[in-house]
């Protein structure tokens, strides 16, 4: 367990999160669709399994869902 008691990540869903951590619009919410096409153009993963990291990444609390649109939880790059 990491301290802020979040499981750790694999390497690709770090660069994942850090990548939609980068493009994260000023109103800090992401559609589904617009976090696949960063995912896509940032770490070149096709839609399959960008909802997959999409999927782990909400799981793990690193993500959540407001209204269908996703937000990061107090993210902060280790």
């Amino acid at each position: 367990m990491v301290p802020n008691g979040k499981s750790p990540l694999t390497p690709l869903a770090q660069d994942a999160l850090d990548a939609l951590a980068r493009r994260l619009p000023n109103e800090g919410e992401l559609t589904y669709d617009h976090a696949y096409t960063i995912l896509k153009e940032e770490e070149d993963l096709e839609r399959p399994a960008a909802e997959d990291i999409i999927d782990r990444l909400y799981n793990k609390g690193y993500i959540y869902e407001v209204e269908g649109k996703l937000r990061l939880t107090d993210y902060g790059s280790d």
